[in-house]
């Protein structure tokens, strides 16, 4: 099996874990709880399955967002909900919004079959040296099949991620590098990485400085043949550490779990939730 087959995964089954971040029905839960603002929300449910840790712990598993965003939020989260709590409504709102996006389909025989190969899938996610993936993969499963599929991709991708911030390291880059890298493949601008992760100016060019004097940036701003080395081998080391969960169930079933999420995914996408478009691969 190639490495690459856990690239194809991400792209195909992320936007039906990815919509819980876009969808009014998480933020409607989470202010509920008490929990005030976009940001305040996003990192208290992806970090709630790991318990009330510090801010740091947060930096640490997120890896490239501004320390200060973080510590504006975490551990303030805390004092306002439980982190039981918080992973509680978490579920409520990905259960509500898959039900509206879905409809009948939450209850088809192709969610019942990719809800078991994800999770057969999910079953390989180890947990030495995946902070976050083992964190989401020691909460309790749900019973309802589309929400099945949902923890199932949600331990994945997290899996993925832990691998992925472990060849960043392995390549010296920090957090703001990472992102000026990304922003130097053109595929997404770097002003939108840099204020979504809430880099203040100075610190981000001094990142942009240090990125070029390594000799990965080409006075354009874009990669040189140095920096898209770099970029490739973090990109295939990642896939590589992430093969474990797809080796599991076989080419032949990841085929075929793509091919019955690809519908799903499909329909989040269009209704504006998430910006991959897996079903054009």
């Amino acid at each position: 099996m190639e490495a690459t087959i856990s690239r194809k995964m991400l792209r195909t089954l992320e936007p039906y874990h990815g919509m819980i971040y876009f969808v009014p029905e998480a933020q409607d839960a989470y202010e509920q709880l008490g929990l005030t603002g976009r940001r305040m929300g996003y990192f208290a449910s992806r970090a709630a399955a790991m318990g009330p840790v510090p801010a740091e712990v947060v930096i640490a598993t997120f890896f490239n967002f501004h320390p200060g965003l973080v510590r504006r939020v975490i551990p303030a989260a805390w004092e306002r909900a439980t982190p039981e709590a918080i992973v509680s409504a978490r579920t409520r709102a990905a259960d509500a919004a898959l039900r509206r996006m879905l409809g009948d389909a939450v209850a088809s025989s192709e969610m019942r079959e990719a809800a078991e190969l994800a999770r057969d899938a999910a079953a390989a996610c180890h947990p030495e040296g995946r902070p976050l993936s083992a964190a989401h993969a020691a909460l309790p499963w749900p019973d309802e099949p589309h929400l099945v599929l949902w923890h199932a991709q949600t331990v994945l991708r997290e899996f993925r991620g832990d691998g992925h911030v472990a060849a960043l390291l392995a390549e010296d880059i920090t957090g703001p590098e990472a992102l000026v890298v990304h922003g130097a493949t053109g595929e997404v601008a770097p002003e939108l990485l840099r204020a979504s992760r809430a880099w203040p100016e100075d610190e981000w060019d001094a990142a942009v400085e240090r990125v070029r004097v390594r000799g990965w940036l080409a006075a354009d701003g874009s990669l040189t043949d140095a920096g898209r080395a770099s970029r490739n081998w973090v990109e295939q080391r990642t896939d590589e550490l992430a093969l474990v969960c797809w080796r599991r169930i076989g080419e032949r079933n990841c085929e075929r779990l793509r091919a019955l999420v690809r519908p799903f995914s499909r329909v989040i996408v269009e209704q504006g939730f998430a910006f991959a478009r897996p079903w054009e691969e």
